[in-house]
C-alpha cells in the first residue's frame, strides 16, 4: 500500500505484521466483545491501575511475623572506614 492508501485506510481495519509472515490487512478485533471486557478500565473506571496509589503502598508486617533482614548498603570495595 501507498502512504495515501495507509492514510485513509478504513478505521475498522488493521495492518498486521507477524514474525515469518508477510504483512496483511485485517478486521480489528472488537474487545468490547470479549469475555474478559469487564476487567478493563474502558468498561470500568474503577479498574484502572493506580501506579501512584500502588508504589505509596508500605509493608505492613505483624509482630509475630518473621524475616530476614539484608544489607543492601555500599558497593563492595566502596566501604569507608
Amino acid at each position: 500500500m501507498s502512504q495515501d492508501e495507509l492514510a485513509v485506510l478504513n478505521g475498522g481495519k488493521c495492518i498486521l505484521q507477524l514474525r515469518g509472515v508477510r504483512p496483511f490487512l485485517s478486521d480489528k478485533y472488537d474487545i468490547t466483545k470479549h469475555p474478559n471486557y469487564k476487567y478493563l478500565s474502558d468498561a470500568n473506571p474503577k479498574n484502572a491501575f493506580d501506579i501512584e496509589k500502588f508504589l505509596s503502598t508500605k509493608l505492613k508486617l505483624k509482630p509475630e511475623e518473621e524475616f530476614e533482614v539484608f544489607d543492601a548498603g555500599a558497593a563492595a570495595g566502596s566501604e569507608s572506614a
